[in-house]
């Protein structure tokens, strides 16, 4: 049996361009003699389409991109295409009056000759994490088999494969190979952790198994694509293309023996990296966004989002502005401009000192006899956010903010001047991972303009937000290697702090972090999305109160 997968970046909503993707992967896969063509999870209406699955009109033209689908490959003899959609549930009004009850299925529809002849509803919803599927989804409880020209096929649906029930049944009713169509969001360590336990599913059920997923960033999530194919002995014989969309033509030979094709995972930080772009890249793009704005400090979080940025868009969609304060070192001046010509992008200076003063003097009598502290900080801040939202509106541009993780949990950013903008590159990246992800970018530039596209200087030097004289960053943090731990500690993998205080650290260190996190949600609340990397980042999968007085232990 030949297989196709169509690894693609769909975009949701876009039912007739999704269709019409469809409709050309087929097309290919047919003329590349293929019997079968998998399709991602809920790739007709891209996968995160949240609450237009509770609207009836949505769902209906879900239906009929569903009908032009089928009407369009109906002279592909022999083919069978494997779409995922969402549909109603049989007999079920989908109500706008009240979500009480899930609406519509989760669904692989089989397309062969013009006609539906199999259809598969996902079973197993997940709902933690990013996840919020049983909002919309029901779960189904039939397994399906096809047969694809002699070969029986037991389709699954993404979550359905990280249990054993829904394969056990599928081989039950006959299935001699799996194939699972996916739509299942990145985070560093996702893709081994993918194949091993699809290596485990084989291993219980003794039967090959085809993992086509999607690619491509939708809001803050990421869909590596990574689409791969496991033999009966659960060795990965097949691997498509990482962050890049990729139409792949595998063979399944006869006796569960896969043809050989593919590559290793990359490590880690290359992960991280091509992940961040790609979310870029697809936020400005699906959103349609001529280009992109960020303050350029000569600190190394500006520095990371601008290179991300350029390896997104290009250096000419790209503008950094360098907005001196009188704090400001000239060190940082230098720095910045240096990094601007080294990128190729537009750079702009706007000095803030004129403005800083005009503000002070306007609330110089309401401040009489009070020194100046966080107040007079935030002031320049926040004029450095209003230049970049003003620059924002009149060329179009979307302000890309440059606060991390250890940032936004710890409060160590100012509402409506650093965090004003519209997507938040780096807020899932940890400050150690900030330098980390420097260093990998220079030793991996594709630029022959310069040695490193990041000055060295910028790495280098203690970090600063450069607000007052002679500041840095540890005047009010820990040591970013100890802040960080901490944090992926209690924040991502839910440590109590006295756990954490039991693997040696300091007691203090871990109460005052712990207090930073719970006591800044508000402003977490008020932050741009931005693209998730991580087991558990400030997203979706990040729900606390903002008025709590549960302090106990968590």
């Amino acid at each position: 049996m030949r297989i196709s997968v169509a690894q693609f970046n769909f975009v949701v909503g876009d039912l007739a361009g999704n269709a019409q993707r469809i409709v050309q992967a087929a097309q290919d896969a047919h003329a590349q003699g293929c019997d079968l063509l998998l399709t991602p999870e809920l790739a007709l209406s891209g996968y995160g389409a949240e609450d237009l699955y509770l609207r009836p009109q949505f769902v209906a033209a879900s239906d009929d991109a569903l009908k032009t689908i089928a009407a369009q490959t109906a002279h592909l003899d022999g083919l069978h295409i494997v779409v995922g959609h969402a549909t109603a549930r049989p007999g079920e009004a989908i109500r706008t009056d009240s979500v009480s009850t899930a609406p519509c299925l989760n669904m692989a529809s089989v397309l062969c000759a013009g006609q539906v002849v199999a259809s598969y509803a996902k079973r197993e919803i997940p709902n933690y994490q990013v996840f919020d599927e049983r909002r919309y989804f029901a779960a189904g409880d039939q397994a399906c088999v096809l047969d694809v020209n002699g070969t029986k096929v037991g389709l699954l649906i993404c979550e359905d494969a990280w249990f054993d029930a829904p394969a056990q049944d599928a081989k039950a009713a006959g299935a001699q190979v799996l194939a699972v169509i996916n739509a299942s969001p990145f985070h560093m360590g996702k893709s081994v952790q993918r194949e091993v336990a699809m290596a485990a599913l084989v291993a219980q059920v003794g039967l090959p198994l085809m993992y086509a997923h999607m690619v491509g960033g939708q809001d803050e999530v990421v869909f590596e694509g990574r689409s791969f194919m496991l033999n009966s002995a659960g060795h990965t014989v097949a691997r498509a293309s990482a962050f890049a969309e990729d139409l792949c033509h595998w063979s399944l030979e006869e006796g569960g023996t896969l043809a050989p094709l593919g590559s290793e995972p990359d490590d880690e930080l290359s992960d991280l990296w091509h992940a961040l772009v790609l979310g870029v890249r697809d936020y400005v793009h699906k959103n349609k966004f001529p280009s992109v704005v960020l303050g350029l400090s000569g600190g190394v979080d500006s520095a990371l989002v601008l290179a991300i940025a350029v390896d997104a868009l290009g250096a000419q969609r790209v503008r950094a502005v360098m907005m001196p304060s009188p704090y400001t070192a000239d060190i940082s001046w230098i720095d910045a401009a240096d990094m601007a010509k080294r990128m190729g992008v537009r750079y702009t200076e706007l000095d803030i000192a004129p403005h800083f003063e005009v503000f002070k003097q306007s609330l110089s009598a309401e401040f009489a006899g009070m020194a100046e502290d966080a107040t007079e900080e935030n002031l320049q801040a926040r004029i450095r956010g209003t230049l970049l939202m003003a620059l924002s509106n009149k060329f179009g541009s979307i302000v890309l903010t440059t606060g991390n993780k250890s940032e936004m949990a710890t409060g160590y950013c100012t509402l409506y001047g650093d965090m004003a903008g519209g997507f938040a590159v780096i807020k899932d990246v940890l400050k150690t991972k900030v330098f980390a992800l420097c260093g990998w970018r220079n030793a991996h530039n594709p630029y022959a303009t310069c040695d490193d596209p990041i000055p060295q200087r910028i790495i280098t030097r203690p970090p600063s937000a450069e607000l007052r004289a002679d500041q840095t960053d540890q005047d009010s943090l820990p040591d970013y290697a100890v802040l960080d731990a901490i944090i992926a500690d209690y924040v991502e993998h839910d440590v109590a702090p006295h756990d954490i205080v039991a693997k040696g650290f300091d007691p203090q260190d871990v109460a005052k972090v712990v207090r930073l996190i719970r006591i800044n949600e508000y402003k977490r609340r008020q932050s741009p999305i931005g693209v998730r990397v991580s087991h558990r980042g400030f997203g979706k999968d990040w729900r606390y109160p903002v008025t709590n007085r549960f302090f106990g232990g968590t």
